[in-house]
């Protein structure tokens, strides 16, 4: 790791992360050449009587290219409505000036400021179509070693002549920067600068083709040195946005199931809700409704970013969002992931019929704890792959108004909100100790605006905070509903959690671990 100071200039530019796969048998199907990933990106604007130009390098980051990858310096900067003429329709941002490990950094061209975190300057957009003629290559997900060989390519901008061409130039590994950036040390025999322009070119392993880096800025400390974000720190941000992605490009098994099955059928058939009582509550059920208190408590005291995936049926999502989400006066915020200035009073459903989750993460410990008008009973303990697991069983009416459906009817020209009360009920499972692992919810049959039969289902896992007690907070919410005979789903992860301005990262490790005694029971 190198230990030494630097002062780093950014290479303002439009830029795009891709990598290549060269004749490999494992990535046989992605033998491309790297100039059909890279291409030249460049901006206009206009202020006042000037005009300046944003310049950069783009990438594919998918085999089809309707996805590119960018520094989050270049995206902020230039802000393209479109790449290589096609319209981008969504815009993802690794960081931005509240990430916690933010600095202030000076851009190449001119004296501008922006205040980001290095080793994730990265920025990912979704294009309405695919580049044509373009492809995307490979990554290798390994760390560098040190004097690896590499082959660094980009568009840099070369005096003052406006057509710019590919730049390739030789490097070797140096180390880790103290930001956590990637060291290279650019061949200088090459006769090749790499400048202002190159931002988002690919560092790429000379043997195997295959990205290792993605160049974002310049050490004006010692002469040619080059700084490069770290694929992981990839993997990681496109893991977080669009988790189908990260499977289909990196392999990263992040996907949650659609709805899990209870294992008792719901209790109190044939009772009449409108007349039941509650009892008083067993020491179980009350140390039950504690922890659920506790959950609440946990959920109010964090920030995290909650993925959605919306589908029908059996089909893979159609569409994929990420948004910041937070609990403030008892409902849930939503902020654009990496845009923490327009709050958003719901999360925009995609152009076709979908459903989205409500609030249950957090609404459904609250209505356990602080809701006493409904009875919970504890059923027999059960084994869910060998984990000994309590359940407890709830019913409530819909006079208790603890279950709600909000539909909206969008035509245009006016929009229509309308709420309607079920009768519910559900199962909630917790370890040996009573914490809370699952809380289903499922509506009794009734109808709204063309829904019937909504199901969610929400797990729970430990946060483990250096310096910080482990506390149980969301993993995975799911939820599905049937409209004109048809299922629909969404399912969703919540990851990147912030608690006491503190940053806390659950990987897909853990989540699967913690789910381990859930997956067990997922409806085929």
């Amino acid at each position: 790791m190198l230990l030494r100071s630097f002062f780093c200039v950014l290479v303002a530019s439009i830029c795009l992360s891709t990598g290549r796969a060269q004749k490999s048998t494992t990535d046989s199907d992605r033998q491309l050449e790297v100039d059909t990933a890279v291409f030249p990106i460049s901006t206009l604007k206009i202020y006042g009587p000037m005009i300046k130009g944003w310049l950069g390098t783009g990438f594919c980051l998918d085999r089809t290219c309707r996805f590119v990858g960018t520094n989050y310096h270049v995206a902020v900067l230039a802000k393209p409505r479109s790449i290589n003429g096609e319209r981008i329709i969504n815009r993802y941002l690794a960081t931005g000036p509240n990430d916690e490990d933010a600095t202030i950094n000076r851009m190449a061209s001119g004296n501008l400021l922006q205040k980001y975190a290095l080793t994730r300057d990265l920025a990912v957009f979704e294009l309405r179509h695919p580049l044509g003629n373009r492809h995307g290559v490979g990554f290798d997900t390994d760390y560098p070693e040190e004097g690896q060989a590499v082959d660094i390519y980009s568009y840099p901008k070369d005096g003052i002549n406006p057509i710019r061409s590919l730049a390739k130039v030789r490097g070797t590994f140096t180390g880790e920067t103290t930001t956590g950036l990637l060291a290279f040390r650019c061949d200088s025999q090459s006769g090749v600068r790499i400048g202002p322009g190159g931002s988002g070119g690919l560092v790429v392993d000379h043997e195997t083709g295959k990205i290792v880096g993605i160049l974002s800025g310049i050490d004006l400390s010692e002469h040619g040195m080059v700084l490069a974000v770290p694929v992981q720190s990839l993997i990681d941000f496109v893991t977080t946005v669009r988790p189908s992605l990260a499977e289909d490009i990196f392999g990263v098994k992040t996907r949650t199931s659609t709805i899990s099955e209870d294992v008792y059928p719901k209790f109190g058939a044939g009772l009449d809700l409108r007349l039941h009582f509650r009892t008083d509550d067993s020491p179980a059920v009350q140390a039950l409704r504690d922890q659920a208190e506790l959950l609440v408590k946990n959920v109010q005291n964090a920030i995290a970013v909650q993925t959605f995936e919306w589908g029908s049926g059996q089909r893979t999502p159609r569409a994929e969002a990420a948004y910041e989400v937070r609990i403030l006066d008892g409902r849930q915020e939503f902020f654009p992931f990496g845009d923490h200035q327009r709050k958003l009073a719901e999360v925009p459903l995609p152009w076709f019929d979908a459903l989205s989750p409500g609030g249950e993460w957090f609404q459904l410990p609250r209505m356990l704890a602080r809701n006493p008008s409904f009875p919970i009973l504890q059923a027999p303990d059960a084994l869910v792959e060998g984990q000994p697991i309590k359940i407890f069983q709830y019913r409530a009416s819909a006079e208790d108004g603890v279950c709600g459906f909000t539909s909206f009817l969008d035509l245009g020209f006016f929009a229509r909100k309308h709420d309607v009360m079920y009768a519910c009920y559900g199962e909630v499972w917790t370890d040996p100790d009573g914490n809370i692992l699952r809380i289903s919810e499922h509506y009794e049959d009734g109808k709204a605006s063309g829904w019937k039969h909504y199901e969610a289902v929400v797990t729970y896992g430990w946060l483990r905070q250096k310096g910080n007690s482990p506390r149980l907070v969301p993993l995975t919410i799911s939820a599905q509903a049937e409209s004109r005979n048809k299922i629909y789903w969404c399912r969703g992860r919540f990851v990147d959690y912030r608690i006491f301005s503190s940053e806390v990262k659950i990987n897909a490790d853990q989540i699967r671990s913690a789910q381990s005694a859930i997956d067990a029971t997922d409806t085929q």
